[in-house]
């Protein structure tokens, strides 16, 4: 069963059990995947369907959206729409694959640094394309950037 499907089938047990909160979220991302089906289409000019990882990119894009929207919330002083943020970022964390403690990536990269035996800081680009593409989805791309200037300026 694909992660689209579980999502169909989620919104009707979450419909069964009135969980609107709930059910409101798993919504958004299931129209957020249709539209993201839709621009794919647009660009390949046949039917198709997201793969699980690019629905998993979908669901990371508005985590973090409400990472942001949580941030900007309580800078402005507005503790009831963080919250209600915080409670939708819960619900969609429920579907992201665990994340990756700092310890595990630091220790991810710095292999690969020696793996690829670069030194500086000029070779930021290089160690980020290879590493994105081991972790993608496992460790926050934020973190990574950290880990690395870090790693290459020592």
């Amino acid at each position: 069963m694909s992660l689209k499907e579980t999502f169909q089938l989620e919104i009707k047990t979450a419909m069964q059990k009135k969980e609107v909160e709930k059910l409101s979220v798993l919504r958004m991302v299931l129209a957020a995947v249709i539209n993201k089906e839709k621009q794919k289409r647009a660009k390949t000019g046949e039917e198709c369907q997201l793969t699980d990882e690019e629905v998993l990119e979908v669901i990371t894009s508005e985590a973090k959206k409400r990472k942001d929207s949580i941030e900007q919330f309580e800078k402005g002083n507005r503790q009831d729409l963080a919250d209600q943020e915080k409670s939708e970022l819960k619900i969609l964390e429920e579907y992201l694959p665990e994340q990756m403690n700092e310890d595990e990536v630091r220790k991810i990269i710095t292999d690969k640094i020696q793996e690829l035996g670069v030194s500086g800081p000029q070779d930021i680009g290089k160690v980020m394309g290879a590493i994105m593409g081991q972790l993608k989805g496992k460790a926050n791309g934020g973190l990574v950037n950290k880990i690395v200037q870090e790693e290459l300026k020592k």
